[in-house]
C-alpha cells in the first residue's frame, strides 16, 4: 500500500506563487502515474494536472496552463506542483494521487492524499 503525503499549502495573495509536494512512502514495484486534483470550497474535485510514469509527458486543465508546472522527481518518491501567479479561483484543497492508468479521471489513481489547503486571497 503506498501512502502520499502532501505539503506546502497556505494562504497567500492573488499573484503569489506557492510549491506543492507530495511524497510517496515507498517506491512501487513499477512507476506510477501522479496527478493533482483540487477541490474548491462547495464543488466537486475536479483534475490540475498530470504527469507519466516516466515523466516525460504532463497534462494541464486550461485554467492553469502556463501558471502550474508539475515535476517528478523518481529518486525521491516525490511530485511537486509549482504554481505561480495564484488566482482566489485557485483555493481549494489540493489532492495528490497515483495509479497505474493516471490521465485525468479520479478513476485511474488508486493512491490517494489527505489533501493540502490552498487558498488565495484577492
Amino acid at each position: 500500500q503506498v501512502q502520499l503525503v502532501e505539503s506546502g499549502g497556505g494562504y497567500v495573495q492573488a499573484g503569489a506563487s506557492l510549491r506543492l509536494s507530495c511524497a510517496a512512502s515507498q517506491p512501487t514495484s513499477r512507476p506510477l502515474g501522479m496527478a493533482w486534483f483540487r477541490q474548491p470550497p462547495g464543488k466537486k474535485r475536479e483534475f490540475v494536472s498530470s504527469i507519466s510514469r516516466l515523466g516525460n509527458n504532463e497534462d494541464y486543465t486550461p485554467s492553469v496552463q502556463g501558471r502550474f508546472t508539475i515535476a517528478r522527481h523518481n529518486a525521491t518518491n516525490t511530485v511537486t506542483l509549482q504554481m505561480n501567479s495564484l488566482k482566489p479561483e485557485d483555493s481549494g484543497v489540493y489532492y495528490c494521487a497515483a495509479g497505474i492508468r493516471g490521465g485525468r479521471f479520479e478513476s485511474g489513481y488508486q493512491y490517494w492524499g489527505q489533501g493540502t489547503q490552498v487558498t488565495v486571497s484577492s
